[in-house]
């Protein structure tokens, strides 16, 4: 009898590229163009990104991943003396290897609910430090980092972004969204968020590609024009500037052709949602309400072995000594007949 395969869902950039990107990719493959992202196709991606970010003036840079995007980001808008708030729950906080702290900035971190922190939370930390005679000794919060999606998958309501830009600009600080898995975010029913909302309520933030279809790359959006005088040489400065920067402009420039980039993560969300409501069918506790392609699923720890001889998985954190949080992340190459196998074996 044939042996199939173990399913394999722990993360969303497993697979390689989307084909139309490996297509363009091909198609393009010989000819020589500038480098270090001073390229035609480049400048399309940024011009199309533009367009649909509703920010004609937005200078854009193209970075290899999400950590170096976050890091380069973070350092060279913060002052010296100043860090940065975060959920406790934030990628910056929890899985980038103290990146952010590396470079000299201190992670400010507030309790997060569903993943979320608020404008409240915000305006009571920037308050807290102002009123504190000993200030001048301490870390002053200067930007704000989100994430859309959360890191537990869920989603900032419009009216909750709004509060927050509200409160950053009140109180001159910057707000920055890390956008690694954005697509699946503008896919989801539940998401009332656009990227022109994001770009007209937001300082800086970026679109991933790395988790949403290409085969790595990051597009970093600066809605105003030279907001950051010579990051071009920051990022180099950083390790962070490819010399084939063609490669990462073909990418976003495909992602940005036909709303490609729009609609990609439905077949995501769609598996999601089927293998949400099989879990739910069968008695399964979902850990965090998340509406997007991550699925966080508590499980006793004898359970989860069991499933895990078929199912890959992804750890996310022990509960106690006998329960464990296991996450299913799906993505835009997720297979019908993978869903159908996985609901089979749950």
């Amino acid at each position: 009898m044939e042996t199939k395969e173990k399913l394999i869902f722990t993360s969303d950039y497993t697979e390689g590229a989307h084909p139309a990107i490996m297509q363009r990719l091909n198609d393009t493959n010989f000819e020589k163009t500038a480098g270090y992202g001073n390229d035609e196709y480049s400048e399309s991606a940024r011009e199309k990104i533009r367009a649909a970010c509703n920010a004609p003036e937005a200078d854009i840079f193209f970075l290899a991943g999400g950590t170096q995007a976050n890091a380069v980001m973070i350092s060279s808008i913060l002052r010296p003396y100043q860090g940065v708030i975060a959920a406790d729950s934030g990628h910056i906080s929890v899985h980038e290897a103290g990146a952010i702290e590396f470079g000299g900035h201190k992670v400010l971190t507030l309790p997060e609910k569903d993943g979320k922190i608020n404008a409240d939370q915000i305006a009571e930390l920037v308050k807290k430090y102002e009123l504190d005679e000993s200030r001048d000794h301490m870390v002053m919060p200067g930007m704000v980092y989100i994430s859309q999606p959360t890191e537990f998958g869920t989603l900032y309501s419009l009216s909750e972004l709004k509060d927050i830009s509200e409160t950053c600009r009140k109180n001159c600080i910057t707000l920055y969204l890390d956008g690694a898995r954005l697509a699946y975010a503008l896919a989801c029913p539940e998401n009332d968020v656009t990227l022109p909302d994001i770009a007209a309520l937001c300082d800086a933030f970026y679109i991933g590609g790395t988790k949403c279809g290409t085969l790595f790359g990051e597009a970093v959006v600066i809605p105003k024009h030279d907001m950051i005088p010579h990051l071009f040489t920051m990022i180099k400065q950083n390790g962070a500037l490819l010399a084939k920067g063609r490669i990462t402009g073909i990418q976003f420039e495909t992602l940005f052709t036909d709303d490609l980039y729009l609609n990609i993560g439905r077949p995501a969300i769609e598996a999601a949602a089927r293998i949400r409501s099989a879990l739910l069918e069968k008695g399964y506790t979902l850990a965090f309400p998340s509406p997007t392609n991550q699925i966080f699923i508590l499980f006793e720890k004898d359970q989860a072995d069991k499933l895990s001889e078929k199912i890959e998985m992804g750890f996310w954190e022990n509960r106690g000594e006998d329960r464990v949080i296991m996450r299913i992340a799906t993505s835009w190459a997720t297979k019908d007949s993978d869903v159908d196998r996985l609901i089979e074996m749950l």
